[in-house]
């Protein structure tokens, strides 16, 4: 869905629209593909990320399929405030990997009459709200939230469940590290990694058996 504010056109304020969702749920997928149409519309348009996600490619903005626009690898979301001016679209992948000013930085820069595009993982490995994205999504005028497909029981996901062993809120990876599940098959997995665990535990807490003379 391409969104454009056409009620009031003599306005000089921009907007923020907030992509969100799981791990395989298209949010960056849908981020390119609105920011490649405001290109072809002739606006000049900029695209960030954060320079810790280099799993495809250190500058370019790359969705799962492939699907990519470059970007400007940023460490911080101040940075984004001054390489983004004069812009007409600003996009921003990976949101929840920024400090939390990067709310300030997108209202400031709606404020100036840019459309802001954002587009982020809404909850972490844990089942949490995931950074500066709950602060995001309160102050966008649109949210979109995508869904992948569940691998495990082929209904729709909203949770991206880590299958490696990290404990690391922050812990790039692809297929052999996440799956996309939803709230049943979510709870059930995470039930089994806690019985897992109290398994274990119980095992090493338990007195070592004294051998019988008989």
């Amino acid at each position: 869905m391409f969104l454009e504010n056409t009620v009031n056109p003599k306005e000089q304020f921009g907007w923020i629209e907030v992509i969100c969702g799981s791990m395989f749920s298209g949010k960056t997928e849908e981020l390119i593909r609105r920011l490649k149409r405001a290109t072809f519309a002739k606006q000049k348009v900029e695209i960030f990320k954060p320079m810790v996600d280099k799993r495809y490619h250190e500058e370019m903005v790359v969705s799962h399929d492939a699907n990519e626009i470059r970007s400007t690898p940023v460490p911080a979301a101040a940075n984004i405030r001054l390489l983004a001016d004069g812009c007409d679209v600003v996009g921003i992948d990976e949101a929840q990997f920024f400090d939390d000013e990067i709310v300030t930085v997108c209202n400031d820069l709606a404020n100036k009459g840019i459309r802001v595009v954002v587009a982020g993982l809404d909850m972490d490995f844990k089942g949490n709200p995931f950074g500066p994205m709950p602060a995001l999504m309160a102050t966008a005028e649109y949210v979109t939230k995508v869904h992948a497909v569940c691998t495990r029981t082929g209904n729709l996901a909203n949770y991206s469940f880590r299958k490696a062993n990290n404990n690391k809120l922050v812990f790039l990876g692809e297929t052999e590290e996440y799956e996309p599940l939803s709230r049943a098959a979510y709870y059930k997995a995470m039930l089994k990694e806690k019985v897992n665990a109290i398994e274990v535990t119980s095992e090493q807490i338990l007195p070592p058996q004294k051998k019988s003379n008989d």
